[in-house]
């Protein structure tokens, strides 16, 4: 059995050598390409495409060599203003190509077109803005008037259609969270994750400052006082008081202390299609905020 697979394998050997010498094969494969153009002025916000498929004639040995890419170099593509239009066909290059294949011959282009995506590059000028969002800011803190950030515009250069995502605005972390005291720091600039790539920033740092105040958590308990009820309504429910639960700057505790405040129930301003009615407070500065009431509405009953 060893001698006759050896055998086997001899001739095996043999008719694929004697293959290979043969001429007029005809193979679709591969061939490596590469797109060059200004770097300078414009950029590939994709991957370029490395190779085309092409038919091609030829020596077996050539083919093989061809189908691998063994000692191949790239079919060079040239581009002037590659911004201008996001392919070429390759009808244009066809001619050029079958002369860098010799001695294989060209048979066919299988694909028609070559398409990518190269934006010319730019420098933009755009907002900074701080991302307030998650939990930056403290609970129950507020900044008052506006963040200040100086510079207040920076300069970004990069492909169009990348910077185009920014929207106008660079979102700028402060790197710390539950802020609860004046902040007055220095920001390092750095370009987002999935930008990186493609933009540069000409700053590197922000001034970022702010002040805060704290919203204390407060209540009372008010008493009722009844409007235009007639004498054969009442409440379902007659409770003694009512309580209120706000939120309020803690710079104006004092003012607040000069209001009087009562839960008004108007019999007005009832829903008639379900007989209850809504508790309003008398006064509602602007200063409360989050206010919260319990309870909040009533059911009449009427005799």
């Amino acid at each position: 059995m060893k001698v006759v697979a050896l055998c086997f394998l001899a001739a095996a050997t043999f008719w694929f050598l004697n293959a290979l010498n043969k001429d007029n094969y005809n193979t679709v494969v591969d061939y490596p390409i590469e797109i060059i153009f200004d770097q300078e002025e414009f950029m590939a916000v994709e991957n370029l495409p490395s190779k085309i498929k092409i038919e091609i004639n030829g020596n077996g040995w050539d083919l093989l060599r061809k189908y691998f890419n063994i000692n191949e170099s790239p079919f060079l593509i040239e581009i002037n203003n590659p911004a201008t239009k996001n392919y070429i066909l390759t009808s244009e290059i066809r001619r050029n190509l079958a002369e860098n294949i010799s001695p294989t011959s060209l048979v066919s282009m299988v694909s028609d077109t070559i398409k990518f995506n190269i934006d010319k590059v730019v420098t933009r000028k755009v907002k900074v803005e701080v991302d307030t969002s998650g939990n930056t800011i403290a609970k129950n803190h507020k900044i008052i008037n506006q963040i200040e950030i100086d510079p207040a515009t920076i300069n970004i250069k990069g492909p169009t259609s990348v910077l185009q995502k920014l929207d106008g605005s660079f979102k700028v972390k402060l790197g710390e969270e539950k802020i609860s005291k004046s902040f007055n720091k220095i920001i390092p600039l750095s370009v987002p994750e999935p930008y990186e790539d493609f933009l540069k920033l000409e700053d590197e740092s922000v001034l970022v400052k702010f002040d805060l105040y704290q919203l204390l958590e407060g209540n009372k308990r008010l008493k009722i006082s009844k409007t235009n009820f007639p004498d054969n309504v009442s409440l379902v429910q007659e409770p003694n008081h009512i309580m209120i639960y706000y939120l309020v700057d803690e710079r104006k505790l004092d003012d607040l202390k000069q209001f009087e405040f009562e839960a008004v129930l108007n019999y007005n301003n009832r829903n008639k299609q379900d007989s209850t009615i809504s508790v309003v407070i008398s006064p509602r500065p602007s200063m409360l905020e989050d206010m919260r009431i319990e309870p909040a509405i009533f059911r009449l009953k009427y005799e």
